[in-house]
C-alpha cells in the first residue's frame, strides 16, 4: 500500500499559495495575449512578486501554468484514493472523473475556464503544450499507485499501467476536445460526459476493469 501524504507545513503551503497565484496570472496574460505577447516580468508584475522570485518557482512563463494545469488531476487523483471499499474499479474510476469536471462551485468554473483558455493559447505555443503533456504524464505516474492500492496486490503491473494511460487519456482527450468548441462545462458536450464515454472506449477491453459477469468464461 502506497503511504497517504503529510500534511503540508506553513511554509509549503505558502509555497504552494505563490505559485496558484503566479500561474493565476500568466494564466490570465496568456488567454489575453498569447504565450508570445507575454513576458515573465509581465507574470511577475501581475503576480505581485519580484522577477527573482518567479525564477525561484519556475524556469519559463509557460511553466508557470502548471499548477493550474496540475490541479484538476490532483483533486481526481484524491477523490479516487477516497473511494470506499468494495466499490468496483471501473465505477470509481468513472465517478471519480465525472466528478472532478463537473463544475461543482465557482472555483471548479474557473479552473474550468482556465484549462479551455491554456488549451487553446497552447496550440500555438509548442512549449505550453510541453507543459500540458507533462503534467498528464505526471499525473498517469502518480495515479498508478492509487489503482494498485484500490486493485489489491494481486493486480497485473502490466494491466495497472495501462488502466492508468487509458483514465489520463480519457480526461485529456475529453478537455482538449472540449476546449475546440464552445460548449457549457455542463451536459451531454460538458468535459465530465466526454471524459466517460472516452474512458469506456479505451478500456472496454481490460481485464481489471472488466466485471465479474463480463471476466467469466463462457460454458
Amino acid at each position: 500500500m502506497t503511504m497517504k501524504s503529510r500534511p503540508l507545513t506553513l511554509t509549503e503551503r505558502r509555497k504552494a499559495a505563490t505559485q496558484l497565484d503566479i500561474a493565476r496570472a500568466a494564466a490570465e496574460l496568456f488567454t489575453e495575449r498569447g504565450p508570445d505577447d507575454t513576458t515573465a516580468e509581465e507574470i511577475a508584475l501581475r503576480a505581485g512578486i519580484a522577477l527573482r522570485t518567479f525564477y525561484r518557482y519556475f524556469r519559463s512563463k509557460q511553466d508557470a501554468v502548471a499548477p493550474l494545469l496540475a490541479g484538476g488531476a490532483d483533486r481526481w487523483r484524491a477523490a479516487l484514493a477516497a473511494t470506499e471499499p468494495g466499490t468496483a474499479l471501473p465505477t470509481a474510476l468513472e465517478r471519480s472523473i465525472a466528478a472532478s469536471l463537473i463544475a461543482g462551485d465557482t472555483a471548479d468554473e474557473e479552473g474550468l475556464r482556465w484549462t479551455r483558455g491554456l488549451l487553446r493559447a497552447s496550440e500555438r505555443d509548442p512549449a505550453l503544450r510541453a507543459v500540458w503533456y507533462r503534467v498528464n504524464q505526471e499525473s498517469e505516474d502518480r495515479l498508478r499507485e492509487v489503482l494498485a492500492d484500490l486493485a489489491g496486490p494481486g493486480a497485473d503491473p502490466l494491466e495497472l499501467r495501462l488502466v492508468a494511460a487509458a483514465a489520463t487519456d480519457a480526461i485529456r482527450v475529453a478537455l482538449e476536445t472540449w476546449a475546440e468548441t464552445d460548449a457549457p462545462a455542463h451536459g451531454d458536450e460538458g468535459p465530465a460526459r466526454l471524459a466517460v464515454r472516452c474512458l469506456r472506449e479505451l478500456t472496454g477491453g481490460m481485464r481489471l476493469l472488466a466485471s465479474p459477469e463480463a471476466a467469466a468464461p463462457e460454458k
